[in-house]
């Protein structure tokens, strides 16, 4: 054997002895079959793929052309002449599907939200970006004008005329004002909800709240807050005035069968993306709703497996108790199975408002001088806090602004000299808006940081003008900075708050061009094998997944994404660019299908499981995702 195999196989540590053992009993053997006691057993077959590069991210070979699999499980890497002589006698198959392909780690998809990708792609798709679906490519809309030519052209698709319109992806500040009146304009018999690109307001016609039985007496019964956040007149609800109104419009926005219609789409749309693994920061805390989602997420045949983190601040709202909120954290374990799993000792903290709305808590004031908001009152946050780092939980906490920054550090450091812990990689999430001197402070108190750096692709060029001003709006998301002083960071897309496309992000933090084609904060722009590293073994390490996947490596899972050019090679305006033949996910080959693969927008037969979370869950469900974001 030579040393470079025998320095793989000494790394392979524990979590791959149960592979490499019955090969150790085999070497120098041709015979296929092992005695284990009493009972003979084959022994597996080593699967040899072989491509023109594989891009491992492991730092001692980072690229090769061969990696053998067994089990599901990366046992070798390295050239093909070494892995073979490595394999001796042992039974092997060499598969060169990919000879003319580039692999490179599996794509994590760090932080997105399947239930709310579900609803808002499943609807009539009017933003402020193209959306490429299995199904084909959604335009962007232009103006208000294209808006209202193209919902138009929806309603009059529609052959029954009680059948509510749903559209998502309306954005006031890129459009101006969108009310009742422009609604009617278009139908005021056929029930329209245009849900904004935020997720945080709504716009009804007439027709929808007549049928959905809103009314302005029902509006003066809502808190004062509710009515300061709703405009019955205009047909208009945001915020809190959107959680007032949503149990009598949850009916009218989604049926079971565009949910699942809506679950389908979003896997085989993150499939083709090359996503071998995904988390839910923050997974719905309703039984029902859970069981919908699992009803298209569990199955055996997902092309990828995905994590739910617990929504930290519905079970500490909810529980006065502090041993009872960890308990009952634990307890969430058995809603999961098959190819979903609760995302062990880690839970999901929420500060400042959404980006997408302009209500983030922001040190100097919006342009236009209105005010942030708070997801959570600081005695509820302070205590969450508290109550997860006692219990040793790994802490993500959803922060934009960097007033909001200031909030999530402060307590940070309060509890790290309260109570130390080493490696607690509490994980700043979305990263929007933030200050140079913050980035020392999460230095020096051991915080990473997920971005989003779509945000400067979609909204730098709007919010230089509208909200932030040219300076903020362009040094959003700093993770150039973030990245030279030597802070662990990955990417995430927060689907659908951008594309779940992980070259896309690549492209995004690596060019910081905007919609408009310039560069927003060329300071801050990194890498592009940073940024692969963002998509792969950064955000593994953000899950504490490192050990597991992100790299290929032996003793890892075997999840590849396989593309046809290598995207550290390309111009790097052409990283987006890069075609995703498929995966291979713990050792599974799923080559990318459309034509036979792809979800259709038209009812499919409902799952019991899902039919029990629209009808009973879905006024819920949409709570609590709009207070996600």
């Amino acid at each position: 054997m030579s040393s470079l195999s025998r320095r793989n196989l000494l790394r392979a540590g524990a979590s791959v002895i149960a592979i490499l053992s019955p090969f150790s009993a085999a070497v120098g053997q041709t015979n296929s079959l092992s005695d284990i006691g009493t009972k003979v057993v084959p022994l597996p077959t080593v699967t040899v793929y072989t491509a023109r590069e594989i891009l491992t991210l492991d730092p001692e070979k980072p690229v090769v052309n061969a990696v053998a699999v067994v089990d599901g499980r990366i046992l070798l890497t390295g050239s093909l002449e070494d892995v073979l002589a490595s394999l001796g006698g042992q039974r092997h198959q060499i598969d060169d599907s990919f000879s003319d392909k580039v692999i490179v780690p599996g794509f994590i998809a760090q932080h997105d939200h399947p239930l709310l990708a579900a609803l808002t792609m499943s609807s009539e798709i009017l933003s402020i970006e193209d959306w490429a679906l299995p199904f084909g490519t959604v335009p962007a809309v232009q103006d208000k004008q294209d808006f209202t030519d193209r919902l138009t052209q929806a309603v009059a698709a529609r052959t029954d005329p009680t059948e509510p319109v749903v559209t998502w992806g309306y954005h006031p500040a890129f459009y101006g004002a969108l009310t009742r009146d422009d609604l009617d304009a278009i139908s005021a018999t056929q029930p329209i909800l245009v849900w904004a690109r935020s997720c945080h307001e709504m716009i009804l016609n007439s027709a929808a709240l007549e049928i959905g039985g809103v009314t302005q007496e029902l509006v003066d019964g809502f808190s004062q807050t509710e009515k300061m956040q709703s405009s019955f007149a205009e047909g208009r609800f945001w915020e809190q005035g959107l959680f007032a109104v949503l149990p009598n419009i949850a009916p009218l926005a989604a049926s079971p069968e565009r949910l699942q219609a809506g679950l389908e789409l979003t896997r085989d749309y993150m499939h083709a993306k090359g996503v071998t693994f995904g988390n839910e920061p923050g997974g719905i805390l309703s039984k029902p709703v859970q069981d919908g989602i699992n009803a298209v997420f569990s199955s055996p045949d997902m092309p990828f497996r995905w994590s739910f983190m617990p929504d930290a601040k519905t079970l500490v709202q909810t529980y006065p108790d502090d041993v009872q909120v960890i308990a009952e954290t634990e307890n969430l374990s058995s809603w999961y199975g098959g190819m979903t799993s609760l995302a062990p000792k880690q839970a999901k903290l929420f500060a400042d408002g959404a980006i997408y709305s302009l209500l983030m808590q922001v040190r100097d004031p919006f342009l236009d001088g209105h005010d942030g908001e708070w997801m959570m009152d600081k005695s509820d946050f302070d205590r969450a806090f508290r109550i997860y780092w006692d219990a040793g939980y790994q802490i993500h906490v959803h922060v934009n602004g960097d007033a909001g920054l200031d909030r999530v550090l402060d307590a940070l450091e309060t509890n790290l000299r309260r109570n130390p812990r080493y490696d607690h990689r509490t994980v700043l999430v979305h990263f929007a808006v933030s200050a140079e001197d913050q980035v020392k402070r999460i230095v020096d108190l051991g915080a990473i940081v997920s971005a989003n750096p779509y945000y400067v692709t979609a909204l730098a060029d709007q919010y230089s003008v509208v909200g932030l001003g040219p300076d903020r709006a362009d040094s959003m998301v700093r993770i150039g900075d973030v990245s030279r002083a030597g802070i662990s960071w990955s990417l995430h897309s927060d689907m659908p708050m951008a594309p779940g496309d992980p070259l896309f992000l690549m492209w995004s933090a690596v060019n910081r061009v905007t919609a408009s084609g310039r560069v927003a904060g060329p300071e801050q722009r990194v890498s592009a094998e940073d940024a692969l590293r963002g998509v792969t073994i950064e955000a593994a390490y953000s899950l504490r997944l490192e050990d597991e996947i992100g790299s290929i490596e032996t003793g890892k899972r075997a999840n590849f994404t396989i593309l046809d050019s290598n995207p550290l090679n390309v111009d790097p305006m052409t990283i987006k660019d890069v075609k995703v033949w498929g995966t291979v996910m713990e050792g599974r080959v799923q080559p990318v299908d459309v034509s036979e693969k792809k979800a259709s927008l038209m009812p499919p037969t409902s799952t019991e499981a899902s039919r029990t979370f629209a009808e009973a869950s879905f006024g819920h469900a949409l709570k609590v995702v709009h207070s996600h974001l």
